[in-house]
């Protein structure tokens, strides 16, 4: 199916289409059209409406016969026909040439020259364009003359579908939609102002093209020693889960916070920022993230006083997904450009709402693969519209919504890469101690930098290990050189109702091996998982 993309409407020689501007530029348009107001410390502070978190159920895949057998169909991946996506190509071309102005920016995506991707994203709000320009990689000036993109966004936000436009295209009548296109490398965008809907798009395509060329893309942050090129750690997790709070380390060089790949060289970015989740930050707990908002940042949906212009990051009351987005080297350290060797450590972050994972635990290879393809987690609030509490989840490989493939393809690409490298791979979990949600606490952001921070050196693979007997994992007995005390390590003994976590235990435990199910994978890594008894 050819793309209607060159029409006039798309044109970057058109009046109005203002492209690559620069950030006090797109600042200035976006407080001259209203889109936001300048904060205290000189950060943009904008809203993104009704929806202010990704929108899961309104987001399609074109299916062509090109693709169609490499996609794992179902929820995440909702069919939309070739016929449906002229439809909403042709609305937001005409959208787009009604408007205006129109800004338009050129980036890649990917800091490994060998397989970036270069894109092109149109949008109506300047803030918009300043989002993707500081989550993309700005080319210099002169690799804008005759850049021509391998994906295009069109972002039409502002403007929802009706109810006649959404049946003739054969998608749901919510006003929202996120139409993609592997084939003809297209993203439309309508009805939602969220931006992380750009973001996540070519991440997915990242997702997609990525194994073509075996580079294995991941849901994850990263960072590496300061004095140590070869200390290299990722951190695998769904939003909130923490990748961006315990990458974003003092005593260590950040490579990215959120996606990166796995070449035979070692790791890249995919990024040229960060998009880090600012509900309840501190200078205190998260000092690096506090101290890169400022003037080319945008904070999306925190209340802020309307005399001072300053930031309440403690009230939730719009979305407990309030978000910042900054260039990366706005973090002191920060690796430029942002590649790395090949990892030492390897942690699954699960924010686990039972309360029943034990902190820290260090896998086998046959638990890392166990523990990737099932991906449990929390659905954290606001991170996903609807969810307003924490919610049991697996999301295969702590990156479902953003697979294009079948999981196992992914499982397997880590499992190659972890014993080719002899990585080490740790379980963290990031959520609730001493009872469920509701009923137990948070775990101690302290408590678990001293965790990452024991791994990380090494001493944490010199102490002594006991053996959970439902889960099966290996769990430290103490964290050296540090205050954590050593029954918050064992769940159970954080529990004042031990038969209760029992209770809870178990049925975690079948919640995993009902989730098994649907998923190939050898015996031995079906073994390695909880044991479930009566």
């Amino acid at each position: 199916m050819a793309s209607m993309l060159t029409k006039s409407a798309l044109d970057l020689t058109r009046d109005g289409v203002l492209r690559n501007l620069p950030t006090s530029r797109l600042v200035e348009r976006a407080l001259e059209r209203g889109e936001g107001v300048l904060g205290n410390n000189g950060t943009l502070i904008v809203k993104t409406g009704d929806r202010t978190g990704r929108s899961p159920k309104d987001k399609y895949l074109e299916d062509t016969p090109d693709i169609h057998d490499n996609i794992w169909w179902g929820k995440v991946n909702q069919p939309i026909s070739s016929e449906g996506f002229d439809v909403l190509e042709e609305i937001a071309l005409q959208y787009m040439a009604s408007l205006e102005t129109v800004y338009a920016f050129d980036g890649y995506v990917g800091a490994d020259p060998k397989y970036r991707l270069r894109s092109r994203t149109f949008t109506e709000l300047a803030w918009h364009s300043l989002f993707v320009k500081t989550l993309f990689i700005e080319p210099e000036t002169s690799e804008l003359d005759g850049f021509a993109p391998d994906w295009t966004i069109i972002n039409c936000g502002c403007r929802k579908l009706t109810e006649e436009e959404a049946g003739r295209a054969g998608v749901a009548p919510t006003g929202i939609c996120v139409a993609q296109s592997l084939t003809r490398k297209v993203v439309l965008i309508f009805g939602t102002e969220y931006a992380g809907e750009m973001k996540k798009s070519l991440f997915f395509a990242m997702n997609y093209d990525m194994p073509d060329v075996s580079v294995f893309p991941m849901h994850c942050s990263s960072n590496v020693g300061v004095d140590d090129a070869n200390n290299v750690a990722l951190f695998f997790g769904l939003s909130g889960t923490g990748k961006t709070t315990l990458s974003a380390d003092p005593d260590r060089a950040l490579i990215g916070d959120d996606e990166h790949g796995w070449s035979a060289d070692g790791i890249f970015n995919f990024e040229g920022g960060c998009y880090a989740k600012c509900i309840r930050l501190s200078e205190e707990g998260e000092p690096q993230i506090w101290n890169a908002i400022r003037f080319g940042s945008v904070l999306e949906n925190v209340v802020f006083d309307e005399a001072s212009r300053e930031v309440d990051y403690d009230d939730g009351s719009i979305t407990e997904n309030t978000r910042v987005t900054y260039p990366v080297e706005f973090i002191p350290h920060a690796v430029h450009p942002s590649v790395g060797t090949h990892p030492k450590n390897v942690i699954f972050l699960t924010a686990d709402a039972f309360g029943v994972l034990p902190p820290v635990a260090r896998l086998s290879d046959e638990q890392a693969m166990y523990y990737f393809i099932n991906g449990y987690t929390s659905k954290l609030a606001g991170t996903e519209e609807g969810v307003t509490e924490p919610q049991p989840n697996f999301s295969p490989c702590f990156g479902g919504p953003f697979l294009p493939r079948e999981p196992r393809v992914y499982a397997r690409m880590l499992a190659e890469r972890i014993r080719k490298h002899d990585a080490h791979v740790w379980l963290l979990n990031t959520g609730w101690s001493g009872g469920a949600y509701g009923t137990g606490s948070r775990f101690s952001l302290k408590w678990t930098r001293a965790m990452v921070t024991a791994i990380l050196d090494g001493s944490l693979a010199d102490v002594e290990f006991e053996t959970d007997p439902v889960f099966g994992l290996s769990i430290p007995t103490s964290i050296p050189n540090s205050d954590v005390p050593a029954d918050v390590l064992q769940p159970r003994k954080a529990w004042k109702d031990q038969n209760a976590y029992d209770v809870k235990a178990r049925d975690l435990a079948s919640r995993f091996r009902k989730n098994d199910k649907g998923f190939e994978m050898a015996d031995e890594v079906r073994a390695a998982g909880p044991k479930v008894t009566d």
